[in-house]
């Protein structure tokens, strides 16, 4: 899985498919991820605050190209804080989407009232449940970790999620040593994506609703 779908998985009760997150913070970690994606695709770097495409090359996933595409078609916003807000109102649904296609969740409708209720259920539960099972075994395990990993247990962290991934009391706290350490050896664009990310969801949790 890709980024953002590892971190969807997370973000979602594996049974009944809600989020974890309040939608804002749910989105914003999706955004994130995104943003994210192209880093670690080597399309995009994080430079003072901006987002910098250094390739325009088309990534092979579509919705990473899609992404790409609409960084390249507004050259005027570069401010990470600006994508992420604007990323983040999609974000939920495009990731969702994707995960359809992909077989691991499927988008269900409900009408009310005449509005459109949309949520997500999981098709296996199996497949969902071990991804935070799996991020967790690596944080308290002696072996390397890939950076993607490391970037998702970032975003994890900022978005509030930690207890959802080392929930067990005999590994949290050597998994959050290892999460802090290892995000700490993040290279410059990802390490600073995940303090603009941590710094919006701050925002967006004392924000008035």
């Amino acid at each position: 899985m890709l980024l953002a779908d590892e971190f969807f998985c997370v973000a979602h009760d594996d049974r009944t498919g809600r989020s974890r997150l309040n939608p804002r913070v749910l989105g914003l970690g999706l955004a994130g991820a995104l943003l994210g994606e192209l880093v670690l695709f080597g399309r995009i770097v994080i430079d003072d605050g901006e987002v910098c495409v250094v390739r325009h090359g088309p990534p092979a996933d579509p919705l990473a190209h899609e992404t790409l595409m609409q960084v390249l078609a507004q050259p005027q916003h570069r401010e990470v804080r600006t994508w992420l807000a604007y990323l983040a109102e999609t974000a939920p649904d495009a990731v969702g989407r994707r995960l359809a296609r992909a077989g691991v969740w499927r988008r269900v409708e409900r009408r009310r009232f005449g509005r459109v209720r949309v949520s997500w259920l999981p098709v296996d539960v199996n497949v969902v449940a071990w991804r935070p099972i799996r991020l967790a075994g690596l944080l308290i395990s002696r072996d390397p970790i890939g950076v993607p990993d490391v970037m998702l247990a970032g975003l994890v962290a900022v978005t509030g999620l930690t207890g959802a991934v080392l929930w067990q009391p005999e590994g949290r706290e050597l998994g959050t040593a290892r999460l802090s350490a290892e995000v700490a050896r993040l290279d410059r664009s990802l390490f600073h994506l995940l303090a603009f990310v941590e710094a919006a969801v701050g925002d967006a949790v004392l924000a008035p609703r």
